[in-house]
């Protein structure tokens, strides 16, 4: 159930990030399925994917754009070495402007103009389009669940996978449930016993919070609740208490900048915790620029997701996505996490190409990839339609620190960092 953390995560991001714009050794060549010296022949029709993105949205230009990259960039590769049975991978890519309207523009113009076969790394602010495409039957794999659409139609398929009915409805009955494994960790593994939650006085802030704040008391955490004026935020009153309170644990529901501050505040104030907690959409290679006035905090950064370390090029997996991707200026475990869809559509067409590679066929191997993991880039994934949800789960981890002259450094292994926890209900 580890999709349904991840979720929320995704959509509180989403939300924050808007709140800030409103203050200011290789992978087999088998994966590629051709060598370098078997080009795709030149009158084989290409394969057309699409790929929506909100590069240009209220939240900023680069906010959106990391699955994006990561699935162009193996659809290049890939392409380079002679493409899918012999056909080149053509990207259509799409961007929606981060509107509904922009999203609906661009479902039409993929599914019904252009004919893609899938849809491939969605990563849309308001995936408004998202009943058409799957009544049209094209399947969408490895989206960005920021919104609830992966948990409510069929044919589309989350980067975290689905436990939901999937009927038209969000989740159960308009809820869905969301896991504590991340809060067990903390406690099990670094002995943490008190917790703060800070979030700003603005209703989707303080809504996530409440739900982090559920989460480490379902845990037996002390939770210390902390609220900065959204208008006029003090910062230094909140690291001063985060001191004096003895926080071990920092979770937040602010946006990038105010961490940077909060994180700034932290180090005047010498509040020294044991990890200051962060998402996967934070999960980035320029912490070290974005928290530059806050090395003792920024050294005590933590992320968690469902996908492997994009710094952890001893796995070979992750060595072929680095390589492929040496020229991007940044890296990013979104990026990690486009390329792993991009796979999971290659696959899908793999089993195709004896048959034909159509949209429904693409669409029988998604509704089979049980355990589907990219290589192992991402936790097994699993799409069923439970008619209830589960009270509780077991629950696998990917945790990652910072540090210093190090980037992100992987904490044991994501397959056996696993726990057996409640899930909790919320209203997206």
């Amino acid at each position: 159930m580890r999709h349904r953390s991840r979720a929320a995560e995704a959509l509180a991001a989403v939300l924050l990030l808007a709140l800030s714009a409103a203050c200011g050794s290789r992978l087999p060549e088998s994966d590629f399925d051709h060598d370098d010296r078997t080009p795709a022949p030149r009158d084989a029709a290409p394969l057309r994917v699409g790929i929506i993105t909100s590069a240009t949205s209220p939240v900023g230009g680069s906010a959106f754009t990391g699955p994006r990259d990561g699935a162009r960039a193996f659809f290049d590769r890939l392409n380079a070495h002679g493409g899918i049975d012999g056909r080149r991978v053509e990207v259509r890519g799409c961007d929606d402007g981060g509107s509904g309207v922009g999203n609906n523009e661009c479902v039409h113009q993929l599914v019904e103009e252009d004919q893609v076969v899938a849809l491939v790394a969605t990563t849309a602010l308001d995936y408004a389009g998202a009943s058409r495409v799957s009544r049209a039957g094209v399947p969408d794999i490895g989206g960005q669940p920021i919104g609830t659409a992966y948990d409510t139609f069929p044919h589309l398929y989350g980067i975290y996978g689905s436990l939901a009915p999937r009927d038209g409805t969000p989740g159960w009955d308009g809820k869905l449930y969301g896991g504590t494994e991340v809060y067990r960790y903390f406690k099990r593994e670094h002995g943490a016993r008190t917790a703060a939650v800070v979030s700003y006085n603005q209703s989707a802030s303080a809504a996530y919070a409440r739900l982090v704040e559920r989460g480490l008391r379902a845990e037996g955490y002390k939770v210390v609740t902390e609220q900065i004026d959204f208008a006029l935020p003090n910062f230094r009153a909140v690291a001063a208490d985060l001191k004096e309170q003895g926080a071990d644990l920092v979770f937040d529901a602010i946006d990038g900048h105010g961490n940077a501050r909060l994180c700034q505040a932290m180090d005047e104030a010498g509040a020294d915790v044991t990890a200051k907690v962060t998402n996967v959409q934070n999960w980035t290679s320029t912490v070290a620029e974005d928290y530059k006035d806050a090395p003792r905090c920024r050294n005590t950064l933590w992320a968690t997701g469902a996908s492997r370390n994009f710094e952890d090029t001893g796995n070979a997996a992750v060595a072929e996505f680095r390589e492929a991707t040496k020229d991007l200026k940044t890296h990013s475990q979104w990026q990690l996490e486009g390329w792993a869809a991009a796979r999971w559509f290659t696959d899908a067409a793999k089993s195709c190409a004896s048959t034909g590679i159509t949209r429904a066929c693409v669409d029988a191997f998604m509704n089979r990839s049980q355990g589907y993991t990219a290589g192992g880039l991402l936790l097994p994934v699993r799409f069923e339609r439970l008619p209830e949800p589960p009270k509780s789960s077991r629950t696998c981890l990917s945790v990652a620190r910072w540090r210093d002259g190090k980037g992100w450094v992987g904490q044991g292994d994501m397959n056996r960092t696993c726990f057996t926890v409640p899930q909790l209900a919320y209203t997206p």
